[in-house]
């Protein structure tokens, strides 16, 4: 892949999850919508991508003997967000650097950060209380891969929470949903940011063909979480996954 073409085309789009090099095309992406990430966030979903992000905080029932690892932390929102908790301890790791940069670059927080890929940690077995991810699992290269990882830094007792975007339920709201986020989202998000990457139009297409909430909880079961909660918010538009560690 050339530096001058988009990290994403309308081939590779058919089916994102399935390209051999996902992982490479997904760092290049991220690395170059890295400066305008949180401000296109913010505008497209009205705010709400805080108050998910608190909420998933709370559901993890977050206390202060607690070290959390944030996995795919990106510029550091859900990583911030469980400091405001009083953890012992927060690590948010990411592998695209640009990201990374900006999430160190700011001040006002006592979470630690280090560059990593999510499917090989540097961490030893049973490390953490809480791990991670907050609209990182759909861009692993190999998801089940990604939530073995998360299970093995995880102390028995722990728990894992993630925050995705999913399909909503409703057949109404999925379809104002679909049309807003494959049409009107893409087209605005890539002007307001100027992005080349195809990054807004891979991420709502990464959406659509990701797994539903009966199979992510399968998932999470097959990578050893014994028991899995679904929390839904927004109307289905995005889903928090607590899995707990015998």
């Amino acid at each position: 892949m050339t530096a001058n073409k988009p990290a994403w085309t309308s081939e590779s789009l058919q089916a994102p999850h399935d390209v051999a090099d996902k992982a490479h095309r997904v760092r290049r992406m991220f690395n170059a919508i890295a400066p305008c990430y949180e401000l296109v966030n913010s505008l497209f979903s009205v705010g709400r991508d805080a108050v998910w992000r608190r909420r998933a905080v709370q559901l993890a029932a977050t206390c202060g003997d607690d070290l959390v690892l944030d996995i795919a932390c990106g510029t550091g929102d859900f990583a911030r967000a469980f400091t405001e908790a009083n953890p012992q301890a927060v690590v948010g790791c990411d592998f695209a650097h640009s990201m990374l940069t900006l999430a160190a670059g700011r001040g006002n927080t006592s979470a630690r950060w280090c560059e990593a890929d999510a499917l090989r940690l540097p961490f030893k077995a049973e490390s953490f209380t809480i791990t991670s991810c907050a609209f990182g699992v759909r861009n692993f290269d190999d998801l089940d891969a990604g939530l073995t990882e998360m299970y093995r830094v995880l102390r028995p007792g722990g728990r894992t929470v993630i925050l995705e975007f999913t399909r909503p339920a409703n057949r109404f709201v999925r379809r104002l949903y679909e049309l807003y986020a494959n049409h009107l989202m893409p087209a605005a998000a890539s002007l307001i940011s100027g992005d080349r990457s195809g990054a807004y139009r891979y991420l709502p297409r990464s959406v659509v063909l990701f797994q539903d909430v009966e199979q992510m909880c399968v998932k999470l079961k097959q990578a050893g979480f014994a028991r899995v909660t679904v929390t839904p918010l927004t109307l289905g538009v995005v889903t928090v996954y607590v899995g707990l560690r015998d």
